[in-house]
């Protein structure tokens, strides 16, 4: 007859701590360049399209039209807002007088051209160009208003003298040439009194220059009717000299006209899709394409084929790709050295303004190289490039810093001087573990941009000796056990912890956090209940590395049995028995410490024919208490003699978290 509680059997359960993993990066880094000038500024614009963008010297102010919300918006030059000016449905050329009193837009929702005070911001006149007309773009020579109207089959030139008491509007100043869409116009930069126009729309390419001295615009030169489909024309600019103009139409390059006879020159290199184009007083051509995944803007000094500098522009929208360059989009600053760029968000069409502000100058890309990894104090060399779309000279200084756990905000390296075909190297010893970030800088000069670049090193430290005694020894229940840790040499640390994850659910503690004596141990002693690994960590310092090692002590299970409700004790032999009456129970209360599910086994064995044998075993559940109470029914056994003993078997007991334990046998015997 048995009491007890239930079943569980729970499996044996180790700490994470028991086994460690050092993450090392396996890259080297082969790294870095400085991309855009850190002086760069981008912001957002209240805009949901650009229809053109105009500079105002004078007033410090971008202009740009609004054809979706039917706007014209001021900004200042870093892109705050100044002024709006609404009510100008379909707006998209843009033209500033001389003076820079006056802004011209063309609003083809209104049939308008419309002027506004370029200071003030508001609207100053309206002058309608004729029912269905549509103007888009517009130009100012000769003392006039020039605007490009029509649609993608045929488009024409018109003027409004606004020198009377009333404006005069006349249409058709060239409807033998035939644009296709309504021709973009611009003024010439020498002569107050020429402009030219080119179709906007792909069916056909035409370009053509005027001269604007009379009420009427007499074409000075046009392009051959053969010259081909150039596809979409986005944008035109004069050269400085008024000798050459510029297009951005389709295909990898801008195309170059010359204005007297229209023939055309070698052109600047872009990408597919010619959006803007923009020339600076000293003949700086800036040629921007719409290339969501190539460089969009390409600077190229006067005289030279080659850029100085390439802009990528990234992504804000919901695309992949970088932002669009806006059709038209793109001016320098009126006797200075910034360009403004203008760009939509693929996905959503949002604006936003750039400002690039040193484009003439070439940016360097510094790349650094090091090995992936190296010991510390070990020789490292460290190489690289520096390359340039104007190459620098050998014996160009370069700074170099070195950033590590020791150093953060960096250690200063000196100055190495750039070698033969732009390459650099030098050697060094890293002194401290981790990542070692090595860069190496230029800092500009009148033609280039200041740029830099790092590489990571992985710096391994010194092994550090750590050892914990006690591993592998079992103990009784209640024993208490001193480990002594033993720590090596390190550089700075000397500080070990020692940590105690007992089997089964009870959570990982730590059982002490010290600096070790002369000799280099540190010592902690603790009452012992269950299986323990035990482990000792040093945390590592910036030359002696990280260390971990455990110990494993085993605890046998606390374990005692009694017999209970004998009348005598007998001696038979040399062995004492408790004696019973047959009428009466044999009464084993046993103990094991306790544990959820816990049972103790308990044997029985008889005397027979001159030897001890198995007569029953079984396992009987404890209580909370770490109790179970067995009963052996003593009738009919007269004569009987018997031992009985009670064991934890790991593994066997219903749990796994204590060594296994054995007691002593009990020996009793039945009488009448």
């Amino acid at each position: 007859m048995l009491f007890g509680g239930l079943f569980i059997v729970r499996k044996r359960t180790l700490s994470a701590a028991t086994s460690f993993a050092v993450l090392v990066s396996s890259a080297a880094l082969v790294a870095g360049t400085a991309g855009q000038a850190a002086a760069d500024s981008s912001k957002a614009l209240p805009m949901s399209s650009v229809g053109d963008m105009v500079v105002d010297g004078v007033h410090r102010k971008i202009f740009i039209s609004d054809p979706y919300l039917g706007k014209v918006v001021a900004t200042d030059y870093a892109g705050t807002v100044l002024s709006t000016v609404t009510g100008l449905p379909g707006v998209t050329g843009l033209a500033l007088s001389a003076d820079a009193g006056s802004l011209y837009a063309a609003v083809p929702g209104a049939d308008a051209v419309v002027a506004l005070d370029a200071q003030a911001g508001t609207e100053r006149a309206r002058y309608a160009t004729g029912e269905g007309t549509d103007p888009q773009y517009v130009a100012l020579a000769g003392g006039r208003i020039w605007f490009g109207y029509g649609n993608g089959d045929h488009g024409d030139i018109g003027s409004v003298d606004t020198s009377g008491a009333e404006p005069v509007v006349t249409l058709a100043q060239d409807a033998e040439l035939n644009y296709s869409g309504a021709p973009r116009l611009v003024s010439s930069p020498t002569d107050p009194n020429a402009f030219a126009a080119m179709s906007s729309y792909y069916h056909r390419f035409l370009l053509g220059t005027y001269d604007a001295s009379t009420a009427t615009a007499t074409r000075t030169a046009r392009t051959a009717a053969d010259v081909g489909s150039v596809g979409m024309a986005n944008d035109l600019a004069y050269t400085p000299d008024g000798d050459r103009l510029i297009t951005a139409t389709a295909g990898n390059r801008h195309r170059v006209w010359r204005t007297t006879d229209m023939a055309e020159l070698p052109s600047y290199a872009s990408e597919y899709h010619g959006a803007a184009v923009a020339v600076a007083p000293d003949g700086t051509v800036a040629a921007g394409s719409d290339a969501p995944y190539k460089a969009d803007v390409f600077v190229y000094r006067p005289g030279e084929t080659k850029a100085v500098r390439q802009y990528d522009f990234p992504g804000t929208g919901t695309s992949s790709g970088g932002d669009n360059l806006a059709d038209g989009a793109l001016a320098f600053e009126p006797g200075g050295s910034r360009l403004f760029a203008v760009t939509t968000a693929s996905g959503s069409g949002n604006a936003r303004l750039h400002v690039l502000d040193t484009p003439t100058k070439s940016l360097p890309t510094v790349t650094v190289k090091v090995p992936a990894t190296v010991g510390v104090g070990r020789e490292i060399t460290v190489s690289g490039t520096v390359a340039a779309t104007l190459g620098l000279p050998s014996g160009t200084p370069l700074t170099v810093t070195r950033y590590d756990a020791e150093a953060p905000k960096g250690t200063a390296l000196g100055t190495r001087n750039l070698g033969a075909n732009g390459t650099f190297s030098f050697t060094d010893k890293p002194m401290a573990a981790g990542n070692a970030t090595y860069k190496v800088a230029y800092a500009g000069d009148a033609t280039h941009v200041g740029a830099s670049g790092t590489a990571v090193i992985k710096v391994t430290p010194y092994k550090t000796a750590l050892t914990l005694d006690q591993n592998r020894r079992t103990v009784n229940y209640g024993t208490d056990v001193t480990y002594t840790a033993s720590l090596g040499w390190t550089y700075r640390n000397r500080v070990v912890e020692i940590w105690a994850d007992p089997y089964g659910p009870e959570p990982r503690r730590l059982l002490k956090r010290g600096t070790v004596n002369s000799a280099g141990k540190l010592s902690v002693t603790t009452k012992m209940t269950r299986d323990t690994w035990v482990t000792a960590d040093f945390l590592g310092d910036t030359r002696s590395g990280w260390a971990h090692v455990g110990s494993t002590v085993y605890t046998r299970a606390g374990q005692a049995s009694t017999l209970s409700r004998h009348y005598k004790w007998s001696k038979i032999g040399t062995i004492w028995y408790q004696t019973y009456h047959q009428t009466g129970d044999v009464l084993l209360t046993a103990w094991n410490n306790p544990y959820p599910g816990r049972k103790t086994k308990y044997e029985v064995q008889v005397w027979y024919a001159g030897a001890w044998r198995t007569g029953s075993e079984d396992l009987a559940p404890l209580n909370s208490g770490g109790m179970a109470y067995i009963l052996f029914d003593g009738a009919g056994a007269e004569g009987v003699r018997a031992r009985v003993r009670t064991s934890y078997v790991d593994g066997v007991s219903g749990d796994d978290v204590n060594s296994s334990v054995t007691g002593a046998w009990k020996y009793f015997n039945i009488t009448r």
